[in-house]
């Protein structure tokens, strides 16, 4: 019954899936670590939580109708030479959720229109924060599991992956949200990339496939920018504080 597991092909596809699914859930822990901004301290580790175990409950689900999952790809209707599939229109939609998501959160931030913090206004977030995850983990579990489909036969290997891949997005969430908290700069860029994920969904849902390769590279790139930014920065106040504690030893 468990013959596969002493199959060392088996093992290569679980560790080769098991990293492809790890480095696809980085647009969910971008979204997540962003969504989780604005909340109370004491309730964001609920939401990351939450959100992280609906995007497993999703892909589980997905894997175990694998049958009925595969007819999302077929065509229910034409526009103009294109077909277009259940799989197609959960694209699109999701990519417009995130194109309008990142766009009104960089106008919130940049315009400074903030509401008083109060305890319904928690309850609010949270709950406007576990839908608005549900939904997304949706649209990013279509592509984990087309992926886990197309690397290994047995279900039993793309639910371990999928479920090792969750395990690190779920330790990896709280130290990128850390770090986009202390470093408000990392936000905008954050931001950024749910646009251009946003835009990449929408082309996948009109079949013109941007590969992911390219898109990781930019936001690796940029990620490396600013790090190097932050650096200098940390750098430069070093000095500064360096001369106001000396001021204050001399002058108390």
């Amino acid at each position: 019954m468990f013959e596969w597991l002493t199959d060392p092909h088996i093992w290569a596809s679980f560790i080769a899936l098991s990293a492809m699914e790890v480095v696809l859930g980085i647009d969910n822990v971008v979204f997540i670590s962003v969504m989780v901004s604005r909340m109370a301290p004491e309730q964001r580790l609920m939401a990351r939580r939450i959100g992280l175990s609906l995007a497993l409950v999703f892909r589980v689900i997905m894997l175990a109708g694998i049958a009925w999952f595969i007819h999302l790809t077929t065509p229910i209707f034409s526009i103009g030479g294109y077909d277009f599939s259940w799989r197609d229109l959960v694209l699109i939609a999701g990519g417009l959720f995130l194109l309008v998501k990142g766009t009104r959160e960089m106008h919130q931030d940049i315009e400074g229109e903030h509401e008083e913090a109060g305890t319904s206004r928690v309850v609010d977030t949270l709950t406007s924060a576990i839908i608005q995850i549900a939904v997304i983990d949706l649209v990013f579990s279509i592509d984990s599991i087309i992926t886990a489909v197309g690397m290994a036969d047995h279900v039993e290997v793309m639910i371990a992956a999928v479920a090792v891949a969750i395990l690190v997005m779920y330790f990896a969430s709280e130290p990128v949200g850390a770090f986009i908290e202390r470093h408000p700069t990392t936000k905008m860029l954050a931001l950024s990339f749910l646009l251009l994920i946003g835009a990449a969904l929408i082309a996948d849902g009109f079949h013109f496939h941007i590969p992911r390769g390219y898109i990781y590279f930019a936001m690796a790139f940029s990620a490396a920018v600013e790090a190097i930014n932050v650096i200098a920065v940390r750098n430069r106040r070093k000095p500064k504080a360096a001369r106001e504690r000396k001021e204050t030893e001399v002058n108390p």
